[in-house]
């Protein structure tokens, strides 16, 4: 069954080997399962129906990616706009979440009509695959720097970021940083060592050290300050709290929508969202080099238009838009290639509904090696860059470096965009710039000035 459904032989994979990728994917995704209620909550939505939207958003995501595109790409709400849903669209602006929920719904229904009529998957064949290079390096190199931040590693200075004083905080900040740098070294070894799923094996072990830190007092907990029990409890979980969301997108009784101001929210949704799934498929398809000699990638319509459903579906589940996370590249690291591992991960999603408890005591110190180490695996991209034509590389090389300083892929894309065809237009090489580079180029310019 699982053969014909997603032609395992062909791609060179296995049973086992998809459901490790699976699970290691979900593993560096849990997180969401507990920063998306506490982000979104800001908006005055329960935490527990957030919670439960989230999981059943990316389970549809998840499901819909691997029955449609067939490929190992997990879905589930992005952070960043679920920080602009709560804080900027429910905060600055003033709008209900039932409105910002509905103005998520649309720009789902918008991505699936831009799907069928292949104007993402122009987009995406559009980007010259010297570029799309960068890409896959500037994912790296962000999702790297995520991971050191989880760790803790990496923290704010006076130089904007510095590596943590260890011996500060040791009970928490420190310990956890020490954790994840014996998690790293770990999976390194393993890695090298070839043993397969050396980075879910690195999850856990750290996990497994940081409780027996709490059990002798080395790690303490520290609630208030975001440090919490690393041992799983089963606490009061309302599992029927997801009528609180479900369906409010369309309960906009009393609200007061400005038309201008919710166009601007849909647009910026839609931006945002749509280049940082790009980008995200761009980067993780070339890791696991799926993408053919012309650099395009097979059944993108099908990827996209499974991006498109499960953003909508979490709209009325009560959740922020649902993407396509850079996460999966870990997975794809232990070898998955194909939509198994993505209904692995989404039915680990489904069964968190009801294991709640034990995978938000995940910390994030456990999780965050693996995002390092998988950093390092998506660079070794940077070497298929053709650096003799400048042309080419300067702007490949603004586009990586502009995503984890950034802190956006859509931001590193929009940087490479730009930079390319000014680049390549002023040095006489129109003849390579397409006409819907032009395009995007101008929008992104315009998206500078107006959103």
């Amino acid at each position: 069954m699982f053969e014909k459904q997603f032609k395992l032989k062909e791609n060179h994979t296995t049973v086992r080997t998809e459901a490790v990728a699976g699970i290691t994917t979900f593993m560096t995704m849990a997180y969401i399962l507990a920063v998306n209620p506490s982000i979104l909550s800001a908006s005055g939505m329960d935490t527990n129906a957030i919670l439960m939207a989230t999981a059943l958003a990316a389970c549809i995501g998840c499901f819909a990616m691997a029955l449609l595109a067939n490929y190992p790409f997990a879905l589930a709400p992005g952070l960043g706009l679920n920080a602009y849903f709560a804080y900027t669209v429910c905060g600055t602006m003033g709008y209900s979440w039932q409105a910002a929920l509905l103005a998520v719904f649309v720009e789902g229904l918008i991505f699936i009509v831009l799907s069928l009529t292949n104007v993402r998957e122009a987009i995406f064949n559009a980007i010259p695959l010297q570029l799309k290079k960068g890409v896959s390096v500037g994912i790296g190199l962000f999702i790297a720097f995520i991971g050191l931040q989880n760790a803790k590693l990496v923290v704010d200075g006076a130089t904007l970021v510095t590596i943590v004083d260890f011996t500060e905080s040791f009970n928490t900040v420190g310990i956890g940083a020490l954790l994840a740098v014996i998690g790293l070294l770990l999976i390194s070894i393993l890695y090298v060592k070839k043993v397969k799923g050396s980075i879910l094996i690195g999850i856990f072990v750290t996990w497994i050290l940081g409780i027996l830190c709490q059990l002798t007092g080395i790690y303490l907990i520290d609630v208030e300050n975001g440090f919490y029990s690393l041992i799983p409890s089963w606490s009061n979980f309302d599992i029927t709290a997801i009528r609180l969301t479900f369906g409010q997108c369309f309960n906009l009784a009393g609200a007061n929508i400005h038309i201008i101001d919710f166009i601007v929210i849909i647009c910026s949704f839609l931006f945002v969202d749509m280049f940082d799934t790009l980008g995200t498929l761009i980067g993780v398809a070339n890791k696991a080099d799926m993408l053919d000699d012309n650099g395009k990638l097979p059944r993108i319509k099908q990827a996209l238009l499974a991006d498109a459903i499960a953003t909508s579906a979490g709209a009325v589940l009560g959740t922020s838009t649902t993407t396509t996370f850079v996460e999966s590249s870990s997975g794809v690291a232990e070898g998955g290639r194909t939509g198994l591992a993505s209904i692995v991960t989404g039915f680990l999603f489904l069964l968190s509904i009801f294991l709640a408890p034990v995978f938000t005591t995940i910390p994030s110190f456990a999780t965050a090696p693996a995002l390092i180490f998988v950093g390092f695996l998506m660079i070794s991209a940077v070497v298929e860059i053709d650096f003799d034509d400048l042309t080419e590389a300067i702007p490949a090389y603004l586009c990586l470096i502009a995503m984890p300083l950034t802190y956006s892929i859509s931001e590193g894309i929009a940087v490479g965009v730009i930079s390319y065809v000014v680049i390549n237009l002023i040095c006489g090489k129109s003849k390579k710039i397409t006409p819907l580079m032009y395009v995007l180029a101008v929008l992104f310019v315009l998206k500078y000035i107006f959103l």
